[in-house]
């Protein structure tokens, strides 16, 4: 079984659970596969808002009922609330609209505006503005690479495998750095 079928087969519950934690990577992916035709755009687009939009209000959730305890069990968690409290003092809307955008914080961020008490109605709307602007963007930027690279290669066909690689690869070294580069960070 070659990765296109894999994607083929497993891609919508893929891009599911990639969007619901993080997504970024996955989202990219998927795009280039609407593109050379092994998903639809538009469900892509659409599984990926819905789960960045539920996963972005459990961790809300999570930060406004456990809070506390997260930060305490998870410390880089708590490092990230002076950063979220400075930018939800300025600009709150701006910063629940694109929290999901802003390195580091995908997860950290709807956390720390649920412990901070936000509004949870406040919340809702504005992550779903930001997921649905998240969800269109991210995967235009897959499919449009998919348009690039078909406009420099004339098959691309023949290496959509090699791509699909690279990508899944892109992702992986891109979240081992991430961690290495954690694990390296004083405590």
């Amino acid at each position: 079984m070659n990765l296109s079928a894999l994607i083929a087969d497993y891609g919508y519950w893929a891009v599911f659970i990639g969007c619901f934690l993080e997504g970024e990577t996955v989202l990219l992916l998927a795009g280039f596969a609407a593109h050379r035709g092994m998903l639809q755009f538009e469900q892509v687009a659409a599984v990926a808002f819905v789960a960045s939009t539920l996963g972005d209000q459990m961790f809300f959730w999570l930060g406004r009922r456990h809070g506390d305890a997260l930060f305490l069990r998870f410390p880089s968690l708590g490092r990230q609330i002076p950063r979220v409290q400075g930018l939800l003092a300025r600009h709150h809307v701006t910063l629940i609209l694109s929290i999901r955008f802003l390195y580091g914080l995908r997860v950290a961020g709807p956390i720390a505006i649920g412990a901070l008490r936000v509004a949870p109605w406040r919340f809702a709307w504005l992550n779903i503005v930001g997921a649905m602007v998240w969800a269109l963007l991210i995967t235009t930027l897959g499919y449009q690479f998919g348009n690039a690279l078909q406009w420099v290669f004339d098959d691309l066909h023949r290496i959509e495998e090699v791509v699909l690689a690279l990508i899944v690869l892109a992702g992986l070294g891109h979240g081992a750095w991430r961690y290495w580069r954690r694990r390296k960070t004083p405590r």
